[in-house]
C-alpha cells in the first residue's frame, strides 16, 4: 500500500505532463531574396519640393506626412498675421505723424493725441522693423516648407533595415567600474 501511492502519483504526474506540452507544427520556411533591389525614383524629392513650392503643405501630403501640414500653415499663417498687424500699426503711426506735419496738433481728434512727435517716430520705426521681420519669417517658413518636403522625400527612399543599427550602450569601466556611455555602430553582412 505504501508503494502504490507513490507509483500512482508518479504515473499521474507523467500522464499530465504531456497535456502541457506544445504541439509541433509543420512550418515551411521561405527565404527572402535579399539581393533584390528596391526601385528608387530620383525625381521624388524634386516632385515633393515642386508641390510644396506651388502650395505650401502639398509636398508633405505627397510624402504622406499629413501631420506636418498644420505645422506648415500654422507657421506661415502666424507670421503672415503679425506682418499684417504690424503693417497696419505702422501706417496708423505714420498717418498720425503726417497729420501733425500738416498742422493738426495734438488734441485735434487724432487717434494718437496722447503721444508726442518723437513717440510717433519711435512707434513707426518699431512697427516697421517688426513688419520687416515678420515678412522675413513668412519667406523663411515658406522656404523651410520646401526644404522639408525635399529632404523628407529623399529620406523615404533611404535604406534602413536591421542589418544597419546604432544604439547607445552603457558599460562599466575596467578599473573603476563606473558606468561609461558609448555608441555602438553595427553592420552585419
Amino acid at each position: 500500500m505504501n508503494k502504490i501511492v507513490p507509483i500512482g502519483l508518479l504515473f499521474f504526474l507523467t500522464g499530465t505532463v504531456s497535456l502541457f506540452a506544445q504541439v509541433k507544427k509543420d512550418t515551411v520556411l521561405v527565404v527572402k531574396d535579399t539581393t533584390a533591389l528596391q526601385e528608387i525614383d530620383p525625381l521624388t524629392p524634386a516632385k515633393a519640393a515642386f508641390y510644396s513650392a506651388i502650395l505650401p503643405g502639398l509636398g508633405q501630403a505627397y510624402n504622406k506626412r499629413y501631420w506636418k501640414i498644420p505645422l506648415v500653415y500654422g507657421a506661415i499663417g502666424t507670421s503672415l498675421y503679425f506682418y499684417i498687424d504690424n503693417n497696419k500699426k505702422y501706417h496708423d503711426y505714420r498717418d498720425e505723424y503726417k497729420r501733425r506735419l500738416e498742422g493738426y496738433g495734438p488734441g485735434t481728434g487724432g487717434k494718437y493725441d496722447f503721444l508726442d512727435n518723437s513717440r510717433l517716430i519711435a512707434g513707426q520705426k518699431f512697427y516697421q522693423r517688426n513688419r520687416d521681420l515678420s515678412a522675413l519669417f513668412v519667406v523663411g517658413f515658406y522656404v523651410l516648407n520646401i526644404i522639408d518636403a525635399n529632404v523628407d522625400a529623399a529620406l523615404i527612399q533611404f535604406n534602413v533595415n536591421e542589418r544597419l543599427s546604432m544604439r547607445p550602450e552603457i558599460y562599466p569601466a575596467d578599473v573603476t567600474f563606473k558606468p561609461n556611455v558609448g555608441l555602438t555602430f553595427n553592420y552585419t553582412f
